[in-house]
């Protein structure tokens, strides 16, 4: 394997790919932790004793433009985990609903999960080659490595070489960026957030999430103070006067908001308010649906006890 492409082609991935791999590859190994039907899951065999991690397969789809490929979405394929040949009817029917939703979008390569290529890999590989001449392949790494601070994907891309007289293709690893839109960082935001599988309370979440605010504010406020010491060491002279540094802190200075201006304190009021309107309203919310809970366990009640001993209803 060669240790990059000079192919110049520049990738953009979405991180909606490596959330769809991540969720079939955990799919995968949860169903394999149980006995389940072989038919059932679309990963290659795990080990005979069901121990090692089952590696997983799928298509990635998105749009090409020239030399930029942009990576946006993914979706699985079956693959014989013995004869690794992939299922053509079931690729074409994915391929054939993607197209109604999504017209522009193209099979670009596929993705599996594991620490590196394998041989077989290229026979896969090659088997897409008659939907698009050039695939990609897209490699997640599941083991966590804490001191890797690089997200464990790596895309590679296919080159010719000639090996003892014979031309072969080898994989070589392709450099990406991280492509996102709004909808995806809203996505990204909300999962980053989501109640924690260890039982965390609502409590325990908006004591982290108000301690992350508070930690970037005491952040931002160090380095304002930085600066302004700065500023006034330049000013009494004790540190040499620099242009460009003054223009960046004017160009700074004025991306900030006018706190005093009284559009500022208008806009700020209302959104105040409204901010507190909300609140208020979800309180009314709740404190309403206690009652009709208890509204009806009271009825509840007495209605058994009419029953029994001829009591009507309270309520």
């Amino acid at each position: 394997m060669a240790s990059s492409s000079s192919s110049g082609a520049t990738f953009k991935l979405h991180p909606l790919v490596i959330v769809n791999i991540s969720d079939h590859y955990t799919r995968a190994k949860a169903q394999t932790q149980t006995p389940v039907c072989p038919s059932s899951a679309s990963s290659s065999a795990a080990s005979a004793n069901g121990s090692a991690a089952p590696r997983v397969f799928g298509c990635v789809i998105g749009v090409q433009r020239g030399r930029t490929v942009e990576i946006f979405n993914s979706f699985e394929m079956i693959l014989d985990p013995i004869s690794q040949i992939l299922d053509r009817a079931f690729l074409e029917k994915k391929q054939e609903l993607y197209k109604k939703v999504f017209p522009n979008f193209y099979i670009l390569g596929w993705y599996s999960t594991g620490s590196e290529a394998e041989e077989s890999d290229m026979q896969i590989h090659k088997a897409l080659m008659d939907i698009n001449e050039s695939p990609v392949y897209v490699l997640l790494n599941p083991s966590i490595t804490h001191a890797k601070k690089d997200l464990p994907v790596t895309i590679f891309e296919t080159e010719l070489h000639v090996i003892n007289g014979i031309p072969q293709l080898i994989f070589v690893r392709s450099n990406y960026a991280i492509e996102t839109v709004e909808a995806e960082r809203i996505s990204v935001d909300h999962v980053a957030h989501l109640k924690p599988s260890d039982g965390g309370s609502a409590a325990t979440q908006l004591a982290s999430h108000l301690t992350g605010i508070h930690s970037a504010i005491k952040m931002l406020n160090n380095r304002i103070r930085i600066v302004h010491q700065y500023l006034l060491a330049m000013q009494r002279g004790d540190v040499r006067l620099e242009n460009s540094l003054l223009r960046q802190v004017s160009s700074l200075l004025r991306r900030l908001p006018a706190m005093e201006s009284e559009k500022f304190q208008d806009d700020f009021l209302m959104e105040f308010n409204d901010t507190l309107l909300m609140t208020y309203l979800a309180v009314f919310t709740n404190c309403a649906s206690t009652m009709n809970e208890l509204i009806d366990k009271f009825n509840i009640t007495y209605d058994r006890n009419s029953r029994r001993g001829g009591r009507t209803p309270f309520i």
